[in-house]
């Protein structure tokens, strides 16, 4: 498989350990990864300006995010104030930071903005992810503009969920890069 746009990994709250479905695609496809100065205590403001520098060092018609968890609210802080017309995003295991389930120690990432992103996207839910709702995770998507892709019990989609290479998700990913 092969890929024609600029991907851009976006890693949630904690990064992505090297095991991760994000970290082996960045290896084996040789894509970009957004680096936060903090990934643990992370303030929306800062996530947001360094994700614009990351796009804009590429042309952002075709560039692709994917996004992991609070990774996803980041994507549509983005979009909601620079309006960068990019190539799509692929949205995984949305989180819901509103919730009383979600974890303490991050800043300005709410409420969840529920506008309609300026590009194409996917949104990914699972049936049974701790940190967002099924409810939730289509409100999200429907009020993104992004087809949703619900697979069942998956939890939140990540290597604690048994999700190390994934390649259903490498098949949506090639959906947005045609």
């Amino acid at each position: 498989m092969t890929f024609n746009s600029t991907i851009l990994i976006h890693p949630g709250l904690g990064n992505s350990g090297p095991a991760h479905w994000q970290s082996l695609w960045e290896k084996q496809f040789n894509f970009g990864r957004i680096e936060q100065q903090d990934w643990d205590t992370p303030v929306c403001s800062d996530w947001i300006t360094t994700l614009n520098s990351y796009v804009q060092q590429h042309d952002p018609k075709n560039v692709i995010l994917v996004g992991h968890s609070l990774a996803c609210t980041t994507i549509a802080y983005w979009a909601e104030q620079y309006n960068v017309n990019i190539k799509g995003a692929l949205l995984v295991a949305p989180s819901d930071t509103e919730a009383d389930t979600y974890p303490e120690g991050t800043t300005g990432f709410t409420p969840v903005p529920l506008i309609k992103l300026p590009f194409k996207s996917i949104t990914v839910a699972s049936s049974n992810d701790y940190y967002v709702t099924g409810e939730r995770a289509r409100l999200f998507a429907d009020s993104w503009g992004s087809e949703l892709v619900e697979i069942g019990d998956a939890g939140h989609i990540n290597l604690a969920s048994g999700f190390g290479e994934w390649p259903q998700g490498l098949e949506l990913l090639k959906q947005l890069d045609n």
